[in-house]
């Protein structure tokens, strides 16, 4: 007993006064209670980012220096891009076209002849005026248009980007005329009332429900074909 409290004595000893030695011990129990601390350790509310407000919907038409304003580095953080003349909401997508991510250079801007061409670089019709796209190949142009395609099925059209001079669209015409239809379409749906001493229609049945479901309407500048 007297041997192993001797032993223990004498590490002790060689641990306390030896500089070295006292380090590799400090740093081993650092070590130590980062590892135990990382394990237990609950994230806390303030590294939890909340979820970012969904924005209302955009649809409008913007000249190139209006569209310039929507890079993501505004209050609302709303994103938008040009592509083959049409104006696409890509907030959802900031992490690819917002501030810092890898096609930032495209928020705000007309990004239809960098899309042509395969390019995140800048243009130097990247400016405050309208870009025809004229110069552009055949084979350019057909890429734009797959782009393009691509960028209706996954993100909300807004509207067109003008020319110089050219006067925006009223929109709100256009949803007036879609809800207009829409009861219409209901009205004339709508079943007759009859008389039917053999069947009781309720109004839980699934024809009822057939028939008074309202039709899917969609815009044709949202459609993709």
């Amino acid at each position: 007993m007297s041997a192993e409290t001797s032993m223990f004595t004498a590490i002790v000893h060689e641990i306390i006064y030896s500089p070295m030695n006292l380090a590799l011990v400090a740093i081993i129990a650092f070590l130590v209670y980062k590892i135990i601390k990382d394990r237990i350790e609950v994230p806390s509310m303030a590294s939890q980012k909340p979820p970012e407000p969904e924005l209302p919907k955009l649809r409008r038409d913007f000249t190139v220096a209006e569209l310039h304003q929507y890079d993501g580095t505004q209050p609302d953080g709303r994103v938008l891009m040009a592509v083959n003349g049409n104006v696409f909401d890509v907030t959802k997508g900031k992490r690819f076209y917002g501030p810092g991510g890898p096609y930032a250079s495209f928020a705000g801007r007309d990004a239809s002849r960098n899309l042509a061409r395969f390019s995140v670089g800048a243009n130097d019709k990247d400016k405050d005026e309208y870009d025809d796209l004229s110069d552009l190949s055949g084979v350019e142009m057909d890429s734009l248009r797959e782009w393009e395609m691509q960028f209706r099925e996954k993100y909300d059209l807004v509207g067109k980007l003008l020319r110089k001079g050219e006067q925006p669209t009223n929109y709100e015409d256009e949803e007036e005329d879609t809800d207009k239809d829409i009861k219409s379409n209901d009205t004339a749906m709508e079943p007759t009332a009859s008389v039917n001493t053999n069947e009781t229609l309720t109004s839980g049945s699934n024809d009822d429900e057939g028939i008074r479901k309202r039709p899917a309407t969609t815009s044709a500048a949202e459609e993709v074909k």
